[in-house]
């Protein structure tokens, strides 16, 4: 089983066998380009030709054409590809991440009223999600728009390369906004009220499902044989939980990737009254989850890495090792818990969860002369706990009595990481044994659709393993609710100069002409 993964950062494609051991993986980057302060845009043909150069990699040297039985599809959510009539891209894809649409959201909100569209939709609109992306293009790039034939997610946009069909499945279609959850099918009255024609949105199946077949042309082009079947697969979020075996209720995961989710499995679909969670439908037929996601986690400690890492970026060149390993395992835990009084808000792109801002700012509070730069890193670490928190408090004030938290990405990957994680959470963390990220789950997802397990929890219950546990020291984790106070605090004092703020900026930028 294949599993292809269109994330933020670079494609992955893994290769898995019935108990999910890995035979094969590959992962290649592409750039991000940010043309304007909170801008986020990638070029579609960037995935394809990287998805394509993994599939070359990992096809033919360790496993055959002829083995792959089934191809899961995953990747991250939200993004908007449109398609003209001759199935060209029109433009760069608006990334998930992209805050560009608050007026548009807005527009939508008043619309309806917030009680009628989270009826219908179980969300709120905000800037990240693909609904308000298609409104702006509409009022900013009418000519683009009227020659839109289809509007992809990321992951769908190479099923549309490798298969020729349009289709997605409910795990990402939920993160539209133009979809009814509850049901598990587009909204026609969202669709109709936006005046999105239905025609423009590809059609959705569940997460299992065959949506189609590799295509000679896409034969030729990764190595991979004609024929083979493409499973809807799931978004980012969705495949990763069915990775980390969070398939049922009490489960819940903390990813720390580019952005930060927490995700809890549901039997039915709960909606956070104030709408901070999202609501979605899971890759798990008849499932639903409700997930908090803050913008920028592991994209804050990558900042960290190119702003002020550059020694330890020169020292990883020389000793062959990952630097982030050298910031968080050796740099970071030369500095005490709680970083005397030294706290970072991770909002370096806007937030999402539980504030939905797209102005809110990255902030290093109480610095002192004391502090040097390994209490720096170790706050940002500490600072991406606070955020995933804040979610998982939601989480638990939707009545959903957390069993086991499962952390993944490099949250998870790293020691120091997983201890602040436990001490800020109070909960034991635990981790499986395949740490490939959503990539395993949409090849787990695959061999469900094809018939190689039973179902998608039937894949879980045979390919994911629990690897490490981690419990919280109980002496920091009442120093940590100390400072969480704080950290709650810190953005409600902050929140009018960040408006400020963002205002300076813009009108700056357009004192400038800046495009």
């Amino acid at each position: 089983m294949l599993g292809i993964d269109v994330a933020t950062t670079g494609a992955k494609v893994l290769a898995i066998d019935e108990n999910g051991r890995v035979a094969s993986s590959s992962f290649r980057p592409y750039p991000l380009q940010t043309p304007r302060p909170n801008w986020a845009e990638q070029d579609p043909e960037e995935w394809w030709n990287a998805v394509t150069g993994c599939l070359r990699e990992v096809v033919g040297k360790k496993v055959r054409a002829e083995e792959i039985e089934a191809i899961g599809l995953t990747g991250q959510m939200h993004g908007a590809v449109v398609l003209g009539r001759n199935d060209e891209v029109l433009r760069p894809c608006i990334l998930w991440c992209d805050q560009r649409t608050a007026s548009q959201c807005d527009e939508i909100m008043r619309k309806f009223g917030r009680k009628r569209f989270i009826d219908l939709t179980n969300n709120v609109a905000l800037p990240g999600f693909t609904a308000p992306k298609i409104l702006w293009i509409r009022e900013n790039e009418p000519g683009i728009y009227s020659k839109i034939k289809k509007v992809l997610l990321p992951k769908d946009y190479v099923r549309f390369r490798l298969t020729g069909e349009f289709a997605t499945e409910v795990s990402d279609a939920s993160g539209t906004v133009l979809f009814d959850v509850k049901r598990r099918r587009w909204s026609d009255e969202v669709l109709e009220e936006l005046q999105i024609p239905r025609e423009m949105m590809p059609d959705c199946f569940e997460s299992p499902f065959l949506s189609g077949e590799v295509s000679g042309e896409a034969a030729s082009a990764t190595g991979l044989r004609k024929g083979t079947p493409v499973a809807g697969g799931g978004g980012d979020q969705a495949a990763g939980a069915v990775g980390n075996g969070i398939v049922r209720s009490g489960l819940v995961s903390c990813t720390i990737g580019t952005s930060g989710v927490v995700f809890a499995s549901c039997d039915e679909p709960l909606v956070d009254p104030e709408a901070r969670l999202h609501s979605f439908c899971h890759a798990v037929p008849g499932k639903w989850h409700v997930m908090g996601v803050m913008l920028s986690a592991g994209g804050s400690f990558r900042w960290f890495r190119d702003a002020l890492g550059g020694e330890e970026v020169g020292l990883g060149k020389e000793r062959g090792v990952d630097p982030y390993v050298i910031l968080a395992d050796e740099l970071a835990p030369q500095a005490e818990p709680g970083c005397e009084g030294l706290i970072f808000l991770p909002y370096l792109m806007g937030e999402r969860t539980p504030y939905p801002n797209p102005n809110a700012k990255g902030v290093f509070f109480g610095i002192t002369l004391r502090h040097k730069k390994a209490h720096l890193a170790r706050s940002v670490m500490e600072g991406v706990a606070y955020g995933m928190r804040d979610s998982l408090e939601l989480v638990k004030n939707l009545g959903i009595e957390i069993e086991q938290v499962r952390a993944s990405g490099g949250g998870g990957r790293s020691p120091l990481w997983r201890q602040i994680q436990a001490d800020i959470y109070n909960a034991e963390i635990v981790t499986v044994s395949v740490d490939e990220g959503p990539a395993f789950g949409a090849a787990l997802i695959a061999g469900a659709g094809a018939g190689i397990f039973r179902s998608v929890e039937d894949a879980c219950g045979k390919a994911v393993a629990l690897a490490t546990r981690t419990k919280p020291v109980q002496e920091n984790a009442k120093l940590y609710e100390k400072y969480y106070e704080v950290y709650k605090e810190l953005y409600s004092s902050l929140v009018e100069e960040f408006d400020k703020v963002s205002r300076i900026v813009l009108e700056e930028l357009e004192s400038k002409k800046v495009p």
